[in-house]
């Protein structure tokens, strides 16, 4: 029976040790990596509210929406003045890969000066809205904001001195 039980557990564990090495198997894969367009942003136009006036008792404000033809309100005790002066929203051109849509970033205020007095610039909006998307690869961002006005405030020319900044970012 000895001789009978050594061969056999012999030829089970060759049997074992075979199967073993048919059941293993190996598959390939490749690596893909796939670089877009990177996404841009250029000023076209700067910001400019045009001429306003103010009351010398009553503050306001000045409202430029984010269009490319803005039409300007205002509340409070600021008008405007038959001569509007140039009226522009902020213009960019954002281009990219072509159906991507992009996040839109804008700042919360920026002070502008004339001299030693200032305004505030905030609550800032843009067209389109939170989101873009490029088409063929481009697409023309308007932002807008509203200007704080105080009661007699001086006259003069007010601008930023230092630009603010619209980003974009792919979503």
């Amino acid at each position: 029976m000895k001789r009978i039980l050594i061969p056999l557990c012999a030829a089970l564990a060759l049997f074992i040790c075979a199967s073993k090495a048919i059941a293993q198997e190996t598959a390939t894969a490749t690596a893909t990596a796939t670089i877009v367009t990177p996404i841009a942003i250029t000023k076209t136009t700067d910001m400019n509210f045009g001429n306003v006036a103010v009351q010398s008792t009553t503050a306001g404000t000045v409202v430029l929406p984010p269009s490319a033809t803005p039409t300007r309100t205002v509340t409070g005790g600021v008008t405007l003045p038959a001569t509007a002066g140039t009226v522009t929203a902020a213009a960019f051109t954002v281009t990219g890969e072509d159906g991507y849509t992009y996040s839109i970033s804008l700042p919360s205020s920026v002070a502008i000066t004339s001299g030693a007095n200032s305004m505030t610039v905030g609550s800032f909006t843009s067209s389109p809205s939170g989101t873009g998307t490029l088409t063929s690869g481009t697409q023309t961002l308007y932002v807008g904001a509203t200007l704080s006005v105080a009661a007699a405030q001086a006259a003069g020319t007010y601008v930023s001195s230092t630009p603010f900044n619209v980003t974009v970012n792919y979503n």
